[in-house]
């Protein structure tokens, strides 16, 4: 049985948990991000309160295109708070005023969500869904691009 864009009715259920699973990182990454744009100090706040708006813009803009993936695979993406810290593995972070800090607990977040979109990648192979695949794809390369570059902040 197939859905309505020609995908395994099964398959598609299952991207569509993974989808939320990530679209839940996605959100308290987000929330962790503005914390941090908000809360950093010392000599590099000018440059890390710049890149951490950076960086929380386009998890905005990652967590609508993720929403809008479940729905186009006829799932219900995760909406409440609740859901969110149940489904993620990124925790709140607190009070964060340490630029060094900051970076670390960026880095640590992507690493979580690009072994949830490397496993997303997967399935979408398996379920041969190009478009969740082509959007794990993209997400991948940036995101490793973004933690070359932070790495390289840290020395």
């Amino acid at each position: 049985m197939t859905n309505s864009i020609g995908l395994d009715t099964e398959k598609a259920k299952q991207l569509a948990e993974g989808l939320n699973e990530l679209l839940a990182n996605y959100q308290l990454f987000y929330q962790n991000l503005r914390g941090l744009h908000w809360n950093v100090k010392g000599k590099e706040f000018f440059e890390l309160h710049l890149k951490f708006e950076e960086l929380y813009n386009d998890a905005v803009i990652k967590v609508d295109e993720i929403a809008e993936r479940v729905l186009t695979l006829e799932g219900t993406p995760l909406h409440t708070f609740s859901d969110y810290i149940k489904h993620s593995q990124i925790k709140e972070v607190k009070d964060i005023a340490s630029g060094e800090e900051g970076v670390q607990n960026v880095l640590d977040n992507f690493k979580s969500l690009l072994q949830i979109e490397r496993n997303l990648l997967n399935l979408a192979d398996e379920a041969e869904d190009e478009g969740t695949n082509s959007l794990m794809s993209d997400y991948i390369s940036q995101t490793e691009k973004t933690v070359w570059m932070l790495k390289a902040y840290l020395g």
